[in-house]
């Protein structure tokens, strides 16, 4: 029979063994592959961090390894400091397919010197887009490391920075909405010049005297379930983000939600009459 000893010693073994398949800050060449221009994204800090570069030869990218069907993914970002204008460093999830897409997007609109940097986020459910809502950050994101994550489970899409919710998609299905839910998606990033859009609609050019451009990444953690992978994991409620906490946000998240609303929300396709003459259905719902 074994001794009390080692049966503790397996319990912890296994419960070890599951967080490290589930949940690890992972160093960048265990979790992603760099898509585009290598020689624009350097590995630093022994690996937990890389420096993404933009200069008039090319942008760059990296992806995931793997695809994941819910759960949650953060990476601590520091942007382009100074005179970004025209720029656009983007983190988001994708479907990678063509005609049906899902897509949970951030993307960080550079600035003109002494202006608010402002994140762009958007959603794809099935295919259909055109959801995006823009906030101006209430701090320098340059400055320093700042958390950016995307909580995604069978209840609600939650987008936060610094663990503060800046956007709530709600899963509305059941009055017939689209809802990102049977495709897995990669986890992505790139930093590309974007100056017929990105700042004041296009107004702002990029200021190639400046470049070249750098962005920092690092702590990249992934909590989800991996496609291919258990055929039970996405539809478990076991998993932590499925749990009655994480289906809806609290009385604390809801606040700093409000808080943010009301404050730094600069636009919202839900209150565009010239693209929405009605709103869109999903826009009645809230939190």
């Amino acid at each position: 029979m074994a001794s009390s000893s080692s049966l503790l010693f397996a319990s912890l073994c296994i419960h070890t063994c599951f967080l490290l398949a589930w949940s690890r800050p992972a160093t960048f060449l265990q979790d992603f592959r760099i898509t585009w221009a290598d020689t624009h994204i350097k590995q630093i800090q022994g690996g937990t961090a890389i420096q993404l570069i933009l200069d008039q030869s090319s942008g760059c990218g990296f992806a995931s390894k793997s695809q994941y069907l819910f759960g949650k993914v953060s990476m601590k970002i520091k942007l382009i400091p100074g005179d970004s204008a025209g720029t656009v460093t983007a983190f988001y999830m994708n479907s990678d397919t063509d005609t049906v897409r899902d897509e949970l997007d951030f993307e960080f609109l550079g600035n003109r010197s002494g202006q608010p940097y402002t994140v762009q986020t958007n959603v794809y459910a099935h295919g259909k887009g055109d959801r995006e809502q823009r906030v101006n950050l209430w701090f320098d994101p340059a400055a320093d490391f700042h958390t950016y994550s995307i909580l995604w489970n069978h209840y609600h899409v939650v987008f936060s920075v610094d663990e503060v919710p800046i956007r709530v998609y709600k899963n509305n299905e059941a009055r017939g909405l689209p809802y990102p839910k049977f495709q897995p998606m990669g986890i992505y990033s790139t930093l590309w010049e974007a100056d017929d859009w990105a700042t004041r609609g296009g107004l702002e050019k990029i200021d190639w005297s400046k470049a070249p451009f750098y962005a920092y990444y690092k702590d990249f953690d992934i909590e989800g379930c991996p496609v291919p992978g258990p055929a039970s994991c996405p539809s478990s409620s076991a998993n932590w983000w499925e749990k009655p906490a994480n289906q809806a946000l609290d009385a604390d998240q809801a606040r700093r939600y409000r808080w943010v609303r009301l404050n730094h929300l600069t636009y919202d396709y839900c209150t565009d009459r010239s693209r929405y003459p009605v709103p869109p259905p999903e826009c009645s719902e809230g939190i």
